[in-house]
């Protein structure tokens, strides 16, 4: 039997006080039209109240989409997320002490979910320790209306840990590409890869449902075994979407080369406009060094793989050695140049990618350190920038290695 739905049926089954888990990286892999329809059932018919939505990457395009449309009085009690900034309704919400809300570190949340699934106690971390998310200090309880605590100070062997709790998952809202009608679910025009199937398992396995939004329907059994990503047993319903409401990116519908499936050549990709953001882009990307690989965050570190392509010294399928790989984080995207926003955390010139939780728990990430096999350098042997980027950069700084640049 097909497990197609609408997306108001989608909505109708989300109940009064669900813990709802929905996969997001802005707007890439966001389930805009059941959320459209969340929102439209609970303003015509007051239900369902007091849910909880769980996202770990930012939710929304800075406007009216994503976790903004959830952001009514009585329709959510509690959020729990790793950021709000790109849903500013649901911001204005938390910053007006309205609902209960906890920020929580977006690599923590990732790697929850595939903890949730296995029946752990939670995430076992540093991570957060001695910040606001301590429970010595805030438990990353955001306002006054927020009491429960889901961060716990615990010791093993002698030694402080953060656990941060695992819950019941009620419902998991998640989006991929394609589903066949017995719902095997495939991404192959999606920017990125998500935490759809641990999110998934981990509804599943805490007797929830999962709901899945995609762009295309297929015929049972018509998908090739090794594309699926997410398997039928574990999706419930599937809700096609109209193209609008389901797009790539915040700003693109769909970009092949955003998805892996054409390569755009860097020559291609237009210059960074001169601006005081690219002076400071600029001033970053002199620390760059000759295999290193950095990673950037969103914001103003976009900034330095426009500029290190412009310069041509990050590498591409047809570099010569030592020049410098770039890697987007949440998630992790291997790229020469990751295009930043309106597209973050995806890029028109992958090599690899991973999940976000894939990002966050990989060693080479912990600290700023030489990759293997690095020694200190001459400046001789320091990448050649032209007089352009040499004249808009203040003195350079004492030499370091730099495997991050947020």
């Amino acid at each position: 039997m097909s497990k197609v739905i609408s997306a108001d049926q989608a909505a109708g089954l989300i109940k009064d006080g669900d813990t709802i888990a929905w996969t997001t990286i802005g707007m890439s892999y966001f389930a805009e039209q059941i959320a459209q329809a969340l929102e439209t059932r609970f303003l015509e018919t007051g239900a369902p109240r007091n849910i909880t939505p769980v996202h770990d990457c930012g939710c929304g395009d800075g406007k009216d989409a994503g976790m903004a449309h959830l952001a009514h009085d009585g329709l959510v009690k509690r959020l729990v997320c790793g950021h709000t900034g790109q849903a500013p309704k649901m911001a204005q919400m938390v910053a007006d002490e309205r609902i209960e809300a906890y920020l929580l570190p977006q690599g923590v949340l990732a790697t929850l979910w595939r903890q949730i699934a296995g029946h752990k106690p939670g995430v076992i971390t540093k991570v957060g320790m001695g910040t606001y998310v301590d429970p010595r200090i805030a438990g990353g309880k955001v306002t006054s209306l927020t009491k429960e605590d889901l961060v716990k100070l615990i010791e093993i062997e002698g030694e402080e840990w953060l656990l941060y709790k695992s819950f019941p998952v009620n419902v998991a809202v998640i989006r991929a590409t394609t589903a066949d009608e017995n719902g095997n679910l495939t991404v192959e025009e999606e920017a990125q890869i998500s935490e759809a199937l641990p999110m998934a398992q981990a509804a599943h396995n805490t007797g929830g449902i999962v709901i899945a939004q995609v762009k295309y329907l297929a015929e049972a059994h018509s998908l090739h075994p090794k594309d699926v990503k997410i398997p039928a047993a574990l999706v419930d319903y599937v809700v096609v979407a109209e193209p609008e409401n389901h797009k790539q990116t915040i700003s693109t519908v769909y970009n092949p080369g955003l998805a892996g499936n054409t390569r755009v050549p860097l020559g291609a990709i237009p210059p960074m406009p001169f601006s005081e953001r690219k002076l400071i882009a600029r001033r970053a990307a002199m620390e760059l060094r000759p295999d290193t690989l950095v990673n950037l965050g969103i914001g103003v570190p976009d900034g330095v793989a426009s500029v290190a392509a412009e310069e041509g010294v990050v590498k591409n399928s047809r570099s010569p050695p030592n020049l410098v790989p770039m890697a987007a984080s949440r998630p992790l995207v291997v790229t020469s140049a990751p295009p930043g926003m309106p597209t973050p955390s995806s890029s028109t010139t992958p090599s690899s990618t991973s999940t976000t939780a894939g990002a966050w728990t990989s060693p080479s990430w912990a600290w700023p350190r030489p990759m293997p096999g690095a020694t200190s350098m001459s400046a001789s042997s320091a990448p050649k920038w032209s007089a352009r980027a040499a004249s808009s950069t203040s003195p350079r700084a004492p030499k370091r290695w730099c495997s991050a640049v947020r």
